[in-house]
């Protein structure tokens, strides 16, 4: 295929390598905090500690925490990666190649990840919870649903297995994104996949000067808008970026950023529906 020549071409041409600034110690410590306690086999821990080294490649991909998976596309999204790293590391045998699973936990869509269909019909988490969803916890509502589905899915093949892997994922309080991360890797550990919650600090941390960017300079909105006006020429484009693509996030909070001349505007909604609105100096969001 053409895609592996071109990448054949790139690392044989060693141009395809970390940089000295790329922080993969801080990365490599968070995942082992976010695997501490998790049940997981040596795989795993192996390709954790792969990552430290330069001749290391993710091979990454990325959903919202759709409660119990939600939709076949995020199982075959995370079995595309792990086939594609299998194969690389076939290939270029001097370099190693880490399926990894990125969680886009802060996604705020509840419509569109608190259901699932099941034998045609539609089972939904009901939940007054607001923000991102993977902060959401599991409440009674949730358990409620897991009983739900139990009564369809239980008798069925593997159900009553299917069924004690969701509830041992999905436990009362605990946060949507951890019961997620617990399942995915409950489901695909064997084959090496790596899961990463991005909801961290210190990972944000590094960030940093891509955020101040968007915020100061939108520099991401003008790329993006390039690249889809040339797809514009050959297909129907769906998405457009906006000027500012952050999100202010804070406990249940996660709304817009606005830039409006030298401020920056964050609209909020309080426990009673009366809109809030936020003004905050841009000079406040400068790196020191």
């Amino acid at each position: 295929m053409k895609i592996f020549g071109q990448l054949t071409d790139i690392i044989k041409s060693n141009t395809l390598t970390l940089t000295d600034t790329t922080d993969t110690k801080s990365l490599v410590d968070e995942l082992k905090k976010q695997y501490s306690g998790v049940p997981t086999i040596s795989k795993v821990e192996q390709n954790i500690e792969a990552l430290l080294s330069p001749d290391t490649f993710t091979v990454t991909t990325a959903h919202q925490n759709n409660i119990f998976t939600g939709p076949l596309y995020f199982i075959y999204k995370i079995l595309h990666v792990i086939k594609l790293a299998g194969h690389l590391n076939s290939s270029f045998t001097g370099y190693k190649f880490v399926p990894v699973y990125y969680i886009g936990s802060e996604d705020a869509d509840l419509d569109e990840l608190n259901h699932i269909y099941l034998d045609g019909n539609k089972l939904s988490w009901n939940t007054s919870q607001k923000g991102a969803v993977g902060r959401m916890k599991i409440d009674k509502d949730f358990i409620k649903l897991i009983d739900a589905i139990d009564g369809q899915l239980g008798v069925m093949p593997h159900g009553r297995q299917t069924m004690d892997l969701i509830r041992q994922c999905y436990r009362m309080g605990e946060e949507v994104q951890t019961a997620t991360f617990r399942i995915v890797n409950a489901l695909f550990a064997e084959y090496g996949l790596v899961v990463l919650l991005p909801d961290n600090a210190r990972l944000k941390q590094q960030m940093q000067h891509v955020f101040e960017d968007d915020l100061l300079k939108q520099t991401a909105s003008g790329i993006v808008a390039e690249t889809s006006g040339k797809l514009g020429e050959l297909y129907k484009v769906q998405a457009h970026p906006r000027d500012i693509n952050l999100f202010y996030l804070k406990d249940n909070l996660r709304e817009r950023i606005e830039r409006l001349g030298g401020t920056l505007k964050i609209q909020s909604e309080n426990s009673k529906g009366t809109k809030l609105e936020f003004i905050l100096p841009v000079e406040k969001f400068k790196s020191n």
